[in-house]
C-alpha cells in the first residue's frame, strides 16, 4: 500500500492517478496509523514552503513523517521535495523536515523567466530509485521558483536553467523530485516505477 499524505498542499489527485495507473494500491491520508502502516509514502505539494510546514504541524504530521522516513521509502514531489530540507527562504526563513541536509532558495535564473515552467532535460548524477530507469537527456516537467542547495552526495540529477538546478535527490530511504513525475509522460512514469518497485505492476 502506498500512502499519499494529505496536507492541503495541492496537486494530490494527479499523483494518485499516476500511482493507480501503475497498478499500485494507494490511499490519501493524514492519519498516523495509516501512514506508518504503508509500504511506501509520497508527499506531493504545490504552493509555498511556510504554508506547507504550517499545515503539517497543524495536522501533527512532522514527527510522523520523520519516523516513517527512517523506516520505509519516502518520496517528496515538487514542494514536497523542498520541505525535505533543513530550511526554506520563501517569504521568510522556515524550518523544514531536515530529512536531507540543505536549504531551498530563490532560483538565480540570470534573466530567464521565473517561475521556471516547462520541460527540461536531466543530467543523471547518481543511481538510485528515482534515476535507475531513466537516462541523461530525458525530459521532465518543472514548475517552481525555488531550488535546493545541497551537498553533491545527495544529488541524483540536475537540470540547467540559467545555471545548474537540483532536479532530484536521494538520502537513504528518502527521495525527492523538484519536477512533477506525474506530469512528465513515460519518463515520469518510469521514475515512479523506480520508486514503487514491486508495488507497480505496469
Amino acid at each position: 500500500m502506498i500512502a499519499v499524505i494529505d496536507y492541503d498542499a495541492g496537486n494530490i489527485q494527479s499523483v494518485i492517478k499516476a500511482v493507480k495507473y501503475l497498478g499500485a494500491n494507494v490511499i490519501l491520508t493524514d492519519k498516523e496509523d495509516e501512514i506508518l502502516a504503508a509500504d511506501k509514502i509520497i508527499l506531493p505539494g504545490v504552493g509555498a514552503f511556510p504554508a506547507a510546514m504550517a499545515s503539517l504541524k497543524e495536522k501533527g504530521l512532522v514527527s510522523v513523517i520523520k519516523r516513517a522516513a527512517k523506516e520505509k521509502p519516502f518520496l517528496g514531489i515538487c514542494l514536497g521535495m523542498q520541505i525535505l530540507f533543513d530550511r526554506g527562504f520563501e517569504f521568510e526563513e522556515t524550518e523544514g523536515l531536515s530529512l536531507i541536509p540543505g536549504e531551498v532558495r530563490p532560483i538565480d535564473a540570470k534573466g530567464l523567466k521565473i517561475p521556471h515552467m516547462g520541460w527540461n532535460s536531466l543530467e543523471i548524477r547518481k543511481d538510485c530509485a528515482v534515476t535507475e530507469r531513466i537516462k541523461s537527456g530525458d525530459f521532465v516537467y518543472f514548475v517552481h521558483s525555488f531550488a535546493a542547495k545541497t551537498d553533491a552526495k545527495y544529488i541524483a540529477s540536475v537540470t540547467d536553467y540559467g545555471g545548474e538546478i537540483v532536479a532530484s535527490v536521494c538520502n537513504g530511504n528518502v527521495f525527492g523530485t523538484q519536477f512533477h513525475p506525474e506530469k512528465s509522460g513515460e519518463t515520469g512514469l518510469d521514475i515512479l516505477r523506480g520508486f514503487l518497485g514491486k508495488e507497480a505492476t505496469l
